[in-house]
């Protein structure tokens, strides 16, 4: 008789939060949340919510020079690309819909021309350059190896209100538990 139960692993979806272990040792994802807007059984696409640059949107943007909008650092792949991810109705339509009214994209022009007339706020708005990406099957086998903890379906509020620099820890203290006392772990292990 095998007595042998498998750990169920909970998959990732589309909308979910992956909130990195506190030990990953890739310095790209360190104590990094990244918003899946894609995962399918081809290959999954998302952004890192809180790795705030130095740069404004305006400082590489010439169409929007004086919109306030920070920029983050969406991931390693392909940096010479921006992405952005919104919870505007006026975009949405050519917008790819994610989840609970937020959106990835849209069409570009219309939204420099909402930009530079004030008619979306800036915290309805978020920009990246480059991305985060994995191929067929390779996020799984992450999840599997626990290097990621998965946050099922992410609100608006996570996304748009929270505090970047705080919102590893956050997302971490909501889920309750063991992550919770995750929340506290030092950066370096050898501080505990």
């Amino acid at each position: 008789m095998d007595f042998f139960v498998s750990k169920q692993v909970e998959k990732p979806e589309r909308g979910d939060l992956l909130i990195s272990e506190p030990y990953l040792p890739d310095p790209n994802f360190e104590r990094t949340v990244i918003y899946l807007c894609k995962h399918d059984e081809n290959d999954t696409f998302g952004l890192v919510l809180n790795k705030k640059t130095n740069v404004k949107l305006g400082d590489i943007v010439d169409e929007v020079a004086d919109y306030p909008a920070e920029l983050f650092v969406g991931g390693p792949v392909q940096q010479n690309t921006m992405h952005f991810i919104h919870r505007n109705i006026k975009l949405a339509e050519s917008a790819r819909l994610v989840q609970n009214e937020i959106y990835w994209g849209g069409d570009y022009d219309l939204l420099t021309q909402m930009l530079n007339a004030r008619s979306i706020f800036n915290g309805d708005i978020r920009f990246f350059i480059g991305y985060s990406g994995w191929v067929k099957g390779q996020l799984m086998d992450e999840v599997k190896k626990n290097s990621w903890i998965i946050l099922k379906r992410a609100t608006q509020e996570v996304i748009f209100e929270w505090d970047n620099q705080e919102l590893w820890r956050a997302c971490l203290k909501t889920m309750g538990g063991k992550y919770r006392l995750m929340s506290n772990y030092p950066k370096d292990p050898r501080m505990n």
